[in-house]
């Protein structure tokens, strides 16, 4: 079952950093407004994903992959944080969901610590 819950996280990390130069508008409108060259970050945080998740496959590489994703996943708070200020400001009907994301991170943080051993 660990393996199946391991190549699930790779899959889900390798879609999502896909997901940011197939759908890069999406991210750019949560960027914290006093971050810098947004669209860098935005193709940064998606390759990085990108990398990290193929990364999580290889035993070798594993514990390091994990360790990335725990870095990435705080990198990318505050444009979650952001995502939720947006959301309520515009009432979104979608905010609960933003707000209830933000605790997930540390379920996530959690999820890729459990590969973080050799």
């Amino acid at each position: 079952m660990k393996k199946f819950f391991l190549y699930l996280m790779a899959a889900l990390y390798v879609g999502a950093g896909v997901n940011h130069f197939l759908q890069p508008a999406m991210y750019l409108s949560i960027m914290p407004p006093y971050m810098p060259w947004h669209a860098a970050l935005v193709k940064v945080s998606g390759g990085a994903e990108i990398a990290l998740g193929l990364l999580l496959i290889p035993a070798s590489t594993r514990r390091l992959a994990s360790i990335g994703i725990i870095f990435l996943l705080i990198a990318v708070f505050p444009a979650n944080v952001q995502m939720a200020i947006n959301y309520a400001y515009q009432h979104n009907p979608a905010t609960w969901l933003a707000i209830l994301r933000l605790p997930l991170q540390v379920l996530l943080i959690w999820w890729a610590s459990k590969y973080d051993k050799k």
